[in-house]
């Protein structure tokens, strides 16, 4: 019998208003065609969903990647990001989630290129630990379309791993937790008699 769950990580894309949303959703689309050229296409689904600064796009997002049966997250920023819309995407996501984001592909498109998604990850890593939702970043989670496939697919038997333990069911045959108490006490005792008994000493005082 093969019980391991199947992981599918629904990839959304986040941009702030100052920047070009085209840069986040391009970068999007070269990170899906990169792990899909390296790994299998099924681990992964594109959420259409941009998030541009706004609760409603998350909610759209929410709902878009659910809908798909995604039961993993991946907040992929390509520029700045939105942190307040983003880690609320996190927060509401049921299920393992993890937050990479875009380095800058050349230094010579720093006008309508330039994401600043290094700073935004910095934001993002602070407001999930003031929301207290927990989530996965790699140790250096700035990276190209191709660094950044590579860590989503490390990220598989993790998120793999959350989803089979969040399903698990316990069934344990025994006693009940408080019965025996008496008979658990009185071995403690003579265990410790046992190593402790001398002559003189407490026991054997007590026990007279």
């Amino acid at each position: 019998m093969n019980n391991t769950p199947e992981v599918k990580i629904g990839i959304v894309a986040v941009s702030r208003d100052c920047f070009p949303e085209s840069l986040s959703v391009n970068r999007r689309k070269a990170l899906v065609e990169a792990y899909k050229a390296k790994y299998d296409a099924a681990e992964i689904y594109e959420c259409p969903v941009c998030i541009v600064e706004s609760e409603i796009h998350m909610v759209q997002a929410l709902e878009d990647i659910k809908k798909a049966g995604c039961n993993a997250l991946c907040v992929y920023l390509g520029n700045f990001g939105p942190e307040i819309s983003e880690t609320l995407l996190a927060k509401h996501f049921d299920g393992p989630k993890m937050f990479v984001a875009a380095a800058e592909e050349s230094g010579d498109n720093l006008c309508q290129g330039r994401g600043d998604a290094y700073c935004g990850m910095l934001n993002a890593s602070y407001n999930l630990a003031l929301r207290n939702i927990k989530a996965y970043i790699p140790e250096y989670p700035v990276g190209d379309a191709e660094d950044c496939a590579d860590m989503i697919h490390e990220f598989v038997p993790i998120a793999r791993a959350v989803a089979a333990l969040s399903q698990l069911k316990i069934i344990s045959f025994g006693p009940r937790p408080l019965n025996f108490l008496f008979d658990r006490w009185k071995g403690m005792y003579r265990s410790i008699r046992k190593r402790n008994c001398r002559k003189g000493s407490i026991w054997k005082t007590a026990e007279r």
